[in-house]
């Protein structure tokens, strides 16, 4: 019973650390969604975004190396970047290009669908460029490495097995791109293929910096 109540405490924290996250996001969707009606009243929910995206991001910082000075058995820590490391990163680079360019050119032979999300996007864009690409860009990946690779193995898949490492990127992957759609389609299979590229990153490099710079990388690719 002690197994299963660990269990359920750490589902739910992680649902509470999910919920911050996303009602930053739910901020930028207020602020976009007044930018063209009211500029006062959005620019008030970007402020109030900002200082939560501050709040959340100390709160996941400290809980996150709280986490690995408790329990690490993988050794996670900072690793300075190098000529080799940097190389090795722009590896995984290419391979996340190689998921993307594959998956355009199967919906542009309409082999299969353009994701539902796509317009939505391209639309709060459209409505309020600056902060929807800065968020896109720069913080969604910071918090989004922070939860889906660091807190989930922490929880999770903590142990330094082979099994909990294959397991451990497969199911982050899987609710990384769940999570993208919220629902069960091809498109799902798009977003968790990324994820399990980016949960790679995050078990070799053994540094969250290094799955955030390639999160980083990708995005800015996807708006360029």
């Amino acid at each position: 019973m002690s197994y299963i109540r660990r269990q359920v405490l750490r589902i739910g924290a992680f649902i509470l650390l999910l919920a911050a996250y996303l009602t930053n996001s739910t901020l930028l969707e207020f602020a976009t969604k007044y930018a063209g009606k009211n500029a006062a009243l959005a620019s008030k929910f970007i402020g109030a975004m900002l200082i939560m995206v501050a709040a959340v991001l100390v709160l996941f910082t400290w809980l996150y190396q709280r986490q690995l000075k408790r329990y690490n058995p993988r050794n996670f820590g900072h690793w300075s970047f190098n000529r080799h490391r940097i190389s090795q990163l722009l590896m995984f680079f290419i391979l996340m290009l190689a998921v993307q360019i594959g998956w355009s050119q199967l919906i542009a032979h309409h082999l299969l669908p353009m994701p539902s999300n796509q317009s939505v996007l391209e639309n709060e864009i459209q409505q309020l460029p600056l902060w929807n690409n800065v968020y896109g860009v720069v913080i969604a990946p910071v918090f989004e490495e922070y939860l889906f690779r660091g807190f989930f193995f922490n929880f999770f898949f903590s142990k330094n097995s082979r099994w909990s490492n294959v397991l451990g990127v497969l199911v982050s992957g899987a609710i990384f791109g769940y999570l993208h759609t919220l629902s069960f389609s091809v498109t799902t299979l798009f977003y968790a293929s990324l994820g399990w590229v980016l949960a790679g990153a995050y078990l070799y490099f053994k540094d969250i910096s290094y799955s955030i710079a390639l999160h980083f990388l990708n995005n800015l690719w996807a708006v360029v």
